[in-house]
């Protein structure tokens, strides 16, 4: 049993309420679960996104967003190709760098510490979002995030992402199954950008650049995170937010949460 405290309201809700069904004509309260982490693995992510969905499926008006770095890697998603990687497999092999595909939008993608991911796990049903749509306000998200500290940051007509000038800054690469989103976006903080010149991101023949680069100063990835999760509340429309800084396997069974009073 969870114990949500709300305005000095206390409700109880029950571990099996992911089978709940929605109701005709009942609002319900826009809840957030944020997990923001540090280096997360793709198998480790896999896994969470995999639950996550199954668990804002069945819980009618609840979404869930993971935060995360990633050790260096590469994917590739469905408009990606290995000639997209100039390195040879052997180079990667002695780096630990893993090439994995992956059934998102995007192509190539290179992860490198100093990165931030955002995968928000969201029912495009609940906010009436095309797939279409969704992309841009991943877009438009990342472009707010970038504009706060002062870029003239701009969606990338050529492919989703976003661009400040003619270098690439963030990509967006999402997959929807039934209904439901994961993956997301992928923001340059202060990763270090020589590898870049060696792997065409989206397949652009362009060079990268980062928030750092841009503005020469230095980031907290923890103090750019929490401005991505508040914009990310403004556009979810967020009643109630929790946030856990565990893997969800890890976390206990009590959570308290926090409610968002958007007068």
């Amino acid at each position: 049993m969870e114990i949500s405290s709300d305005g000095g309201k206390v409700s109880q809700l029950r571990d099996n309420d992911t089978d709940l069904e929605p109701l005709a004509g009942v609002v319900y309260p826009r809840i957030l679960r944020a997990y923001l982490l540090g280096s997360v693995d793709w198998d480790q992510l896999l896994h969470m996104q995999r639950r996550l969905i199954y668990e804002v499926t069945g819980t009618p008006g609840s979404s869930a967003v993971l935060i995360c770095e990633h050790p260096p890697s590469i994917t590739i998603g469905r408009e990606g190709s290995r000639d997209h990687i100039r390195y040879e497999a052997s180079y990667l092999e002695r780096k630990g760098w893993p090439v994995r595909w992956h059934a998102r939008g995007g192509g190539v993608m290179l992860h490198l510490p100093g990165q931030l991911a955002c995968y928000p796990i969201v029912v495009l049903s609940q906010f009436g979002w095309t797939p279409a749509q969704y992309v841009h306000l991943l877009e438009n998200i990342a472009v707010d995030l970038l504009r706060s500290y002062g870029l003239s940051a701009a969606p990338d007509h050529r492919c989703p992402g976003v661009v400040v000038g003619e270098r690439r800054i963030a990509h967006v690469g999402v997959a929807i199954r039934n209904g439901v989103t994961c993956f997301g976006i992928v923001i340059n903080v202060d990763p270090d950008l020589q590898p870049f010149y060696r792997v065409r991101c989206d397949g652009a023949d362009k060079p990268m650049t980062s928030l750092q680069r841009e503005t020469c100063g230095r980031f907290r990835i923890s103090g750019v995170r929490q401005r991505l999760l508040e914009i990310l509340q403004q556009y979810l429309k967020v009643d109630r937010l929790s946030i856990f800084h565990a893997l969800p396997d890890l976390l206990p069974r009590i959570r308290s949460y926090v409610t968002i009073d958007r007068r």
